[in-house]
């Protein structure tokens, strides 16, 4: 069995910074690309950034030069710090990861609440 388990999220001001963790366990081979994303209430879940087992990062326009993706291949963790964030930044936030196993296959997080109080 493969879990993906984030922490990290809270309650946080506006202009203020939070950092979400995910943390990959169980029968790993190997991780891909690792990803976070974002469901606001009655929204699609929408790709906020990602980054190769080699540590290239792509961002989504919104969130460009104030999200930072990074990961540790030796924790099998990957690591999303917000940084002057905004009341529309408020959503759940899922880790997403590609990740060779018995079965190799995709996984995500169960999520983590980030709240912007503006």
């Amino acid at each position: 069995q493969v879990q993906l388990v984030e922490s990290g999220g809270g309650l946080v001001q506006a202009g203020g910074s939070l950092r979400l963790s995910c943390a990959a366990s169980g029968n790993i081979r190997s991780i891909g690309t690792m990803r976070w994303y974002r469901q606001a209430p009655g929204k699609q879940r929408d790709l906020v950034a990602a980054i190769t087992s080699g540590g290239s990062a792509n961002y989504a326009d919104f969130v460009k030069g104030r999200f930072t993706i990074t990961r540790d291949n030796a924790k099998n963790t990957v690591y999303l710090q917000m940084n002057s964030l905004k009341a529309e930044d408020t959503a759940v936030y899922f880790c997403n990861a590609d990740i060779s196993s018995i079965f190799g296959a995709n996984y995500w997080g169960q999520g983590t609440q980030v709240t912007v109080s503006s």
